[in-house]
């Protein structure tokens, strides 16, 4: 075949250092806004970003010209920096260390919007924690728990 025809959907997440509250009603619109110029930046089309306080959700294609790993680095080390820029409060905010990110089935896709869609109600339920958790275990990624929260 002479052409390279891909579609891979991701799933990726990942919380503020500490998983600090500094992700503000004031400013996660143009956070999510700000996320889905990087992937377009990176032909990675955002379907869907959300998130909560202390974290982000990004549902995304990856494009076949970029690594899951390269894709990532850029969306946190721009965000940061450009968060950074938009509050004299949060002129300490970081990104935690990892990251948490699976492939996602097409037939599936419609209501993983949803449920990045619904972050706020999702949170008044469970914390980021016990999601992330919940999210290791259905995908069978294995884990150690002193190592995944920084």
């Amino acid at each position: 075949m002479p052409q390279s025809l891909v579609k891979n959907y991701l799933h990726i997440t990942y919380s503020t250092k500490y998983r600090e509250p500094l992700i503000s009603l004031e400013i996660e619109g143009e956070l999510h806004s700000y996320l889905a110029g990087i992937c377009n930046d990176h032909e990675c089309h955002p379907i869907k970003i959300g998130g909560y306080d202390d974290h982000v959700h990004i549902v995304c294609s990856l494009s076949r010209k970029i690594a899951l790993m390269t894709l990532i680095e850029h969306l946190k080390a721009s965000s940061s920096k450009w968060i950074k820029t938009k509050d004299h409060r949060l002129k300490n905010f970081y990104w935690q260390g990892g990251y948490y990110a699976v492939s996602v089935n097409p037939a599936d896709l419609q209501r993983l919007i949803e449920y990045v869609q619904n972050q706020r109600a999702h949170h008044k339920k469970q914390t980021y924690q016990q999601e992330v958790l919940a999210l290791l275990i259905k995908n069978e990624i294995p884990y150690d728990e002193r190592y995944i929260w920084d």
